[in-house]
């Protein structure tokens, strides 16, 4: 979003830096600055505000809430506007170490307070639901959903789906994303006889538990685990999958949906904030309470076992993505900063 309004406004971005990379540097027209690490950011970043961004003459300071939060209107001072994903409350505790989940949990208990009454961008209605039950004014929060490459991610007539039955999984391998109730949902359609497969595609610290939950339920020649793949291949898996399915407690859009359904490829989710917002049941794919498996394999049995609806929900997906490109996405986002400025001034 911000580097399609880096084209028409001056536009830094102060974000962690990493061992060998660049302290600064310019990319999609943005002024990027790194500092501090992955788990020194929020300490570093005020001090290096302070030193070389204070003055340049920023009208408005957005703060990126990722999981910490760096507390801006203590130290920014000029306007700052919240943009907010998601908050994990007690997600934190399904992924993290009990220390790390702990400090989580406690860093989102200040936010009302720090926050107060300011301007907030959340990029779904859960999440701004989410932020109105912990104390946010709901009349401060602009909804603004995330957006996805609709030009990018679109259907190929020359790229069939896979001739067997396929359900795909792509994302990060974490354990709060329960990509263990979708192996427990194929075990219990291969045991009811349903010939089908699995694609488990992506990286992470869960990869191990995955898969020896796989070869607990007997899935070998039926869950595959590629591992990471490229943005090529992956908009390929997107148009080839018969079914996307991505089962997480807690998302802030679920992208993923997105992405998929701009390739035509419908999901079956969890009826879980955030990703209720971006399936429409029945139009787009299905939602399923979270954590019941045996609704779970259901619904991929429906679209699994019948290529006609399979399409039908394919189409409708496209349909849907098609009003969230990043473009509207980052209109959206410059109308309400300039809203806010306009309300300083």
């Amino acid at each position: 979003m911000f580097g399609r309004l880096a084209a028409r406004h001056q536009v830094s971005l102060l974000v962690s830096g990493w061992s060998g990379g660049a302290p600064r540097t310019c990319l999609d027209e943005l002024d990027v600055h790194r500092t501090g690490g992955r788990h020194t950011f929020s300490l570093a970043a005020p001090r290096y505000y302070l030193r070389h961004l204070k003055n340049p003459g920023f009208d408005v300071v957005v703060e990126d809430l990722n999981k910490v939060p760096v507390f801006a209107p203590l130290w920014a001072g000029r306007p700052v506007v919240l943009l907010v994903h998601h908050l994990f409350g007690r997600t934190a505790f399904q992924e993290a170490s009990p220390p790390f989940a702990a400090a989580t949990w406690l860093l989102e208990r200040p936010l009302p307070w720090c926050y107060r009454g300011l301007p907030v961008e959340a990029v779904s209605e859960s999440t701004a639901a989410d932020l109105a039950e912990r104390g946010f004014r709901r009349d401060r929060m602009a909804v603004i959903e995330n957006g996805v490459d609709i030009e990018y991610y679109v259907p190929d007539p020359t790229v069939t789906r896979f001739p067997e039955p396929t359900a795909l999984y792509l994302g990060r391998l974490k354990r709060y994303k329960r990509i263990d109730l979708i192996l427990r949902a194929v075990a219990r359609l291969r045991a009811e006889g349903l010939q089908f497969r699995l694609i488990v595609t992506g990286q992470g610290d869960a990869a191990t538990e995955l898969r020896r939950l796989r070869a607990e339920l007997d899935l070998q020649n039926v869950v595959d685990f590629p591992g990471y793949v490229s943005e090529a291949e992956k908009r390929t898996l997107f148009r080839r999958a018969w079914v996307h399915v991505l089962t997480s407690p807690k998302e802030g859009w679920g992208i993923s949906n997105l992405e998929a359904a701009a390739c035509g490829t419908a999901t079956v989710a969890s009826d879980s904030p955030g990703l209720r917002d971006s399936v429409l049941p029945e139009q787009t794919g299905y939602l399923v309470p979270h954590g019941d498996v045996a609704a779970l394999a259901e619904r991929l049995r429906l679209v699994l076992t019948s290529p006609e609806l399979r399409d039908q929900l394919g189409d409708g997906a496209r349909r849907f993505a098609e009003r969230f490109t990043w473009q509207r996405a980052a209109l959206a986002t410059e109308a309400h900063l300039q809203s806010v400025l306009d309300r300083v001034a």
